[in-house]
């Protein structure tokens, strides 16, 4: 280790990449949570690199690489947040050619992450698993929270740093650090669901295999009934950056028919995926002049017990390439 520290402070790039890749898919993935946008992490994360490249002759050595890592890391994405010129600030005006929401929430800058990219491993004494970590409803939880708190609470409550190392990645007290971590955690428990709310299934078990096939069965024949069916009575259907908000199953079967009723004959076709440890698919609509079917978005399901809780839809264009899924499917 010293060795190759020395190494690195010398110039050499092979010994520096030796230090710092074996950090690379974590720091993307911390900078996801801050952030919530994927094609944003992967930008900070560069950014965080170069930084480091350039500075790595002034690491003395008194943390680890990893901490000096997440420092850095971690003040990028701080900045970014405070910059305000990577998004619009503007909430999204309501869509007219949607059906009335059941409540008009606020507008998330919320991407998914392909599990592909994802490296989760477990930290002691974390209060959130790697799992619940990345889950999208702790993700969409810590976008409601001031940057800096949602800093503190990352690094101390996901990571497991001690506030000591948390205040002086930050510039900051002790103290300081203690009081944003509890100003996070009651933001973040009024917005999280209830612990005694039944667990998901087990990742890519059979209950959870059966569960995401029927829904797909029966989203892909447009049976709105058997959707309906599969949902929790207080599931909820949102579409970031898209403020609507379309909660129990009479609202969501509202929405689905007003949406899939032009299509016509037209049916809807599906991928499966994995997105955010949960399960998820790409979903298309046929064509109506060619035999193709077009990449319309991404659905991620969220799941409690035997029933579907939760419906995401993404529909960025470049949400489909990230999942290296196709833009059109032969039919």
């Amino acid at each position: 280790m010293t060795q190759t520290l020395d190494r690195a402070r010398a110039g050499d790039e092979a010994a520096f990449k030796e230090l710092t890749d074996p950090f690379r898919r974590e720091l993307q993935v911390h900078c996801y949570r801050i952030l919530g946008s994927v094609q944003d992490a992967e930008d900070l994360l560069q950014e965080t690199m170069l930084a480091a490249w350039r500075g790595i002759d002034q690491f003395e050595g008194r943390a680890s690489v990893r901490a000096w890592l997440y420092r850095i890391a971690t003040n990028r994405c701080l900045n970014a947040l405070r910059d305000g010129g990577r998004r619009p600030e503007e909430a999204l005006a309501p869509r007219p050619d949607l059906p009335e929401p059941t409540r008009i929430g606020e507008t998330l800058w919320l991407e998914p992450y392909p599990d592909v990219m994802l490296e989760l491993d477990a930290v002691p004494d974390a209060r959130y698993d790697a799992k619940e970590s990345i889950a999208l409803a702790f993700v969409t939880a810590l976008q409601h929270l001031p940057p800096r708190q949602r800093a503190v609470l990352v690094l101390r409550e996901v990571l497991g740093f001690g506030a000591a190392e948390v205040a002086e990645m930050l510039g900051t007290t002790d103290v300081s650090v203690n009081s944003a971590l509890q100003r996070a955690r009651s933001t973040l428990d009024a917005r999280m669901p209830a612990p005694e709310r039944e667990r998901a299934p087990l990742a890519r078990s059979p209950r959870e295999r059966v569960l995401v096939e029927r829904f797909v069965d029966a989203f892909t024949n447009d049976d709105v009934d058997g959707i309906v069916a599969l949902l929790t009575e207080d599931a909820l259907l949102t579409m970031p950056p898209e403020p609507l908000e379309y909660q129990g199953p009479e609202a969501i079967a509202h929405f689905l028919r007003d949406r899939w009723g032009p299509l016509g004959e037209r049916r809807h076709r599906a991928v499966p995926t994995r997105a955010n440890g949960q399960p998820a698919f790409g979903y298309y609509i046929e064509d109506a002049q060619c035999p193709v079917a077009r990449w319309s978005g991404l659905i991620v399901l969220t799941l409690e017990g035997d029933r579907i809780s939760a419906l995401t839809r993404f529909s960025d264009s470049g949400t489909a390439a990230r999942f290296g899924l196709p833009r059109t499917l032969a039919l």
